[in-house]
């Protein structure tokens, strides 16, 4: 099945008129493929569909899970995390408090790797850590902190690249490795830090009640229309310190005036 841009609007428009979700500022090609899959998982043509989605109150709140990309490892792009230990994290590091926002925290592991990060800097009791999603799914897996056994070399190899050659951080002394049950676990103390809840960035709502000095939101934005990234990113400026920094994907950037309210260091701009 291959939809058009104007079927595709109808789609949003039907989610939009039966739910509390919203996006009409989504790019229209990267959700195609997604509404597409849904489509042919569910065995509907498109006029079936729509009728399912104001039909269907479960279908569609299933829908809306299976659309949300939720892709994420732990020290993902470990490069960068190099940058964060080096340049961002020294910034905070004589605050009694130090307030972070996973925005889009998908099934956690970036959250927990910061934590990590925070435990070897000497700095996790000082760490309050928040993590948001629109997806209700992947925060339930976050708040489990077990994950499939299979990404376990790439995770180790994040890890070590991380935390450069030389460094005293071990694997271990955070992950637990069950072999014979196909899992890998986040140790308690770290899986028991973050206060999770579900969140839609497009409605500009802080549930948190508070400022941050780092806000992650990183390969969230890249799905989102030009005109909707401005206006979380204006978002974002309200809710950081001044001082405080956004960390966003390797292939995400900010253009226009809200550039000019944010200091760029690769892909961590300071406000």
């Amino acid at each position: 099945m291959e939809l058009s841009p104007e079927e595709i609007e109808l789609f949003i428009k039907e989610v939009q008129e039966n739910s509390k979700y919203d996006f009409s500022g989504y790019s229209i090609k990267s959700f195609t493929r997604r509404v597409e899959k849904i489509a042919m998982d569910a065995g509907l043509e498109f006029p079936e569909l729509l009728e399912k989605l104001s039909s269907d109150k479960v279908f569609l709140e299933r829908a809306v899970m299976d659309i949300t990309v939720n892709t994420t490892e732990l020290f993902r792009d470990p490069l960068i995390w190099q940058s964060i230990r080096k340049d961002t994290i020294p910034l905070y590091k004589n605050l009694p408090e130090i307030d972070i926002w996973h925005a889009g925290c998908s099934t956690g592991q970036e959250g927990f790797s910061m934590l990590i990060m925070m435990k070897e800097e000497g700095l996790f009791e000082n760490t309050n850590s928040f993590g948001s999603d629109l997806n209700s799914d992947v925060i339930e897996t976050a708040k489990s902190g077990q994950y499939k056994y299979r990404e376990i070399d790439e995770y180790i190899h994040n890890f070590k690249t991380a935390f450069e050659k030389g460094e005293k951080a071990v694997f271990e002394d955070y992950i637990e490795v069950s072999r014979s049950g196909s899992l890998i676990k986040v140790s308690k103390n770290i899986v028991q830090k973050p206060v999770y809840k579900q969140v839609d960035l497009t409605k500009f709502e802080n549930p948190f009640d508070r400022k941050f000095h780092v806000i992650f939101c990183r390969n969230v934005l890249i799905y989102f229309k030009h005109s909707l990234q401005n206006q979380i990113f204006e978002f974002f400026h309200r809710n950081l310190h001044t001082g405080g920094s956004l960390i966003i994907g390797r292939h995400e950037g900010m253009l226009g005036h809200i550039s000019s309210k944010f200091k760029k260091n690769g892909a961590i701009y300071i406000k």
